[in-house]
């Protein structure tokens, strides 16, 4: 299994020389399984630079998986080229809601105003699911997904491929109104998702100083992540999520204080354009 990061900020998209290091795209990992299968962890604006990236290449079937429908997790989609291409199959898998289909809250946005193409027009052969609440299979890979929590319906994905795992979760609070150090795990938020997982790659929006004025907004501070990698016995950490108000330099102190909490494993910021292999 493989994995490369195409778009690791959070919120809005942060073009420019601030932030040229870990980049300004918003959320988007491109995964590799074992068999050579396609799964794409949300469509945030760097959806776009991979689906040109796959001019020609691309195979008839993709998976996206949608860890929740906030804009910049989705507002790349329709500016990825596979979308326009009437010979791909196309699954987008997001979390279920109690009030509303995935194809109508996807339309929201995929319709005029906000886009000129509505989604039922585009030439692609789409299938929308209902992320499922038992595993299934995405070519070679076992894919997990729970509820986690954040404002609005939003899971958690663990892929499991060969014998080695990736935990995603990207916009994740899990240390709202509870201290994670000490509560039990199995009532922790996205737990089943990241126990054990080789390679977990969590939201880490904000600094201990600016949790507190943040607190609810569905993100988590340096000391929660922190906290929550212990809980899961994570091997590796990534950073995700990153704040459009922290430049490089910012990130890397916000880096430096998660592994002065937490030294059990190996603990980097998620860069755009960095590859991840799991063999």
């Amino acid at each position: 299994m493989r994995a490369r990061f195409w778009g690791s900020r959070g919120s809005l998209a942060t073009p420019g020389p601030d932030t040229v290091r870990y980049g300004g795209n918003t959320s988007c990992i491109e995964v590799r399984p074992e068999d050579g299968s396609l799964v794409i962890l949300d469509s945030g604006t760097g959806i776009r630079a991979l689906g040109v990236e796959l001019d020609g290449t691309a195979p008839k079937r993709i998976d996206i998986l949608l860890s929740h429908l906030h804009l910049d997790h989705l507002e790349g989609l329709g500016f990825f080229a596979p979308l326009w291409d009437p010979g791909t199959e196309l699954h987008i898998w997001g979390p279920s809601s109690p009030t509303r289909s995935l194809s109508d809250r996807i339309s929201q946005y995929l319709s005029p105003p906000l886009f000129p193409v509505r989604l039922g027009e585009v030439p692609a052969r789409l299938h929308l699911h209902d992320a499922p609440q038992e595993p299934w299979m995405l070519g070679s890979a076992t894919i997990t997904a729970r509820p986690i929590l954040h404002r609005g319906p939003t899971v958690g994905y663990r892929i499991e491929d060969a014998g080695r795992s990736m935990a995603y979760l990207t916009d994740h609070e899990p240390g709202l109104a509870v201290d994670l150090a000490t509560v039990a795990p199995e009532w922790v938020s996205g737990f089943e998702v990241a126990a054990g997982a080789d390679v977990l790659i969590h939201d880490c929006q904000y600094t201990e100083e600016e949790y507190p004025e943040r607190a609810g907004f569905g993100h988590s501070s340096t000391k929660h992540v922190a906290d929550f990698a212990r809980l899961a016995g994570a091997h590796r950490l990534l950073l995700f999520h990153h704040d459009p108000n922290h430049n490089d330099d910012e990130l890397e102190s916000l880096c430096e204080r998660v592994r002065e909490l937490w030294d059990a494993g190996e603990v980097d910021l998620a860069r755009e354009g960095e590859e991840i292999d799991f063999s």
